[in-house]
């Protein structure tokens, strides 16, 4: 047993070139190629039965509302491959939002933005911690931050909503590149997609996220700081969490107590639909981008067919439920 333990750990962070690397890197790419294929086969079938899915109005809606899903899936796949789960991403968006947003009227659109994204970070580092070195499962820990977040939010803000924010903010919200199809906000998605697939895909931290959530025991015996790499994600969470907010409110041109609600959960599902495990060790922000653009494909283009906001609701718990049971199955046989 010590000798499997010793020849795991010396694997957990091995040559690139490594035969366990190379499979495992296949499955990912196995994983994102079905995302793929799942998506076109979403647009082309929405695309003959919904006439106005490709209407110059509709593609810029599906990629506004996608683009704050997929910066929180982005930090919310880290978290999943090392086993972890952030459940307070929705309620740090609305209390970083309405915190910077009240501060912009008087200091400036760059200082209130600044202050979303390290108000996110501290929730993140908050988070971090108490998982990391209390041991306190991440889910109790980030159900408890959720509340906290969101009560802090409507005690800030006397439950109101701010208004009237900067033009300048409302314009950047709204703006978009290529006579309007490109959004400002989905190029921030996508530079935040890249960079986040760069660090997990290509650095030594990144390795270490995989090694942590594949087997925690033997990331520590070779070498892993755990406790470390475990407060970053969580810290690299809360952060897109923050930039999450910043994008959520340039967009709608308000700043809500109540905004957020079940962001988490979307990219959750947004992670996990795109391959990710809950049990740890798996997954790509690739795949998780994916999964969050399809969630918003299906959204769109059932509410086009009229199917109810409830049906919608159903069809994704049954997506989900799906995913997690495929992701079971498959460690269940690969004992």
């Amino acid at each position: 047993m010590a000798r499997e333990t010793d020849r795991t750990a010396n694997q957990a962070l091995g040559p690139e070139g490594h035969p366990q690397k190379i499979m495992g890197r296949m499955a990912q790419f196995l994983n994102t190629s079905l995302v793929a294929a799942a998506l076109v086969a979403l647009v082309v079938i929405f695309g003959v039965t919904a006439p106005s899915f490709f209407s110059s109005t509709n593609v810029p809606t599906i990629f506004d509302s996608v683009a704050v899903i997929a910066v929180l899936s982005v930090g919310q796949a880290f978290v999943i491959i090392t086993a972890g789960i952030d459940l307070s991403q929705g309620s740090v968006v609305a209390l970083a939002g309405v915190i910077g947003a009240s501060i912009m009227a008087a200091h400036g659109v760059f200082v209130g933005a600044i202050l979303m994204v390290v108000i996110g970070a501290l929730v993140g580092l908050f988070n971090g911690v108490l998982v990391a070195y209390t041991r306190v499962p991440a889910f109790i820990v980030t159900l408890g931050s959720l509340s906290m977040a969101a009560g802090a939010a409507l005690l800030y803000t006397g439950g109101e909503p701010i208004y009237n924010l900067p033009s300048s903010l409302v314009n950047f919200g709204n703006g978009a590149f290529l006579y309007g199809l490109l959004p400002y906000i989905i190029i921030i998605s996508i530079v935040a997609a890249i960079v986040g697939q760069i660090v997990l895909g290509r650095t030594r931290f990144g390795r270490s996220v995989y090694a942590i959530g594949s087997n925690r025991k033997a990331a520590l015996l070779s070498g892993v700081r755990v406790p470390r790499v475990t407060v970053l994600v969580y810290v690299i969470s809360g952060f897109l969490s923050g930039l999450g907010a910043l994008m959520l409110t340039a967009y709608v041109n308000t700043a809500d107590p109540g905004a957020g609600t079940n962001f988490e959960l979307d990219a959750i599902a947004a992670v996990v639909i795109g391959g990710g495990s809950l049990f740890g060790g798996q997954g790509s922000v690739w795949s998780a981008a994916l999964g969050a653009l399809l969630l918003s494909v299906l959204a769109n283009g059932t509410q086009l067919l009229g199917v109810s906001s409830y049906a919608q609701t159903l069809i994704l718990g049954i997506v989900v439920i799906g995913a997690v049971f495929i992701d079971s199955f498959r460690k269940r046989s690969a004992v």
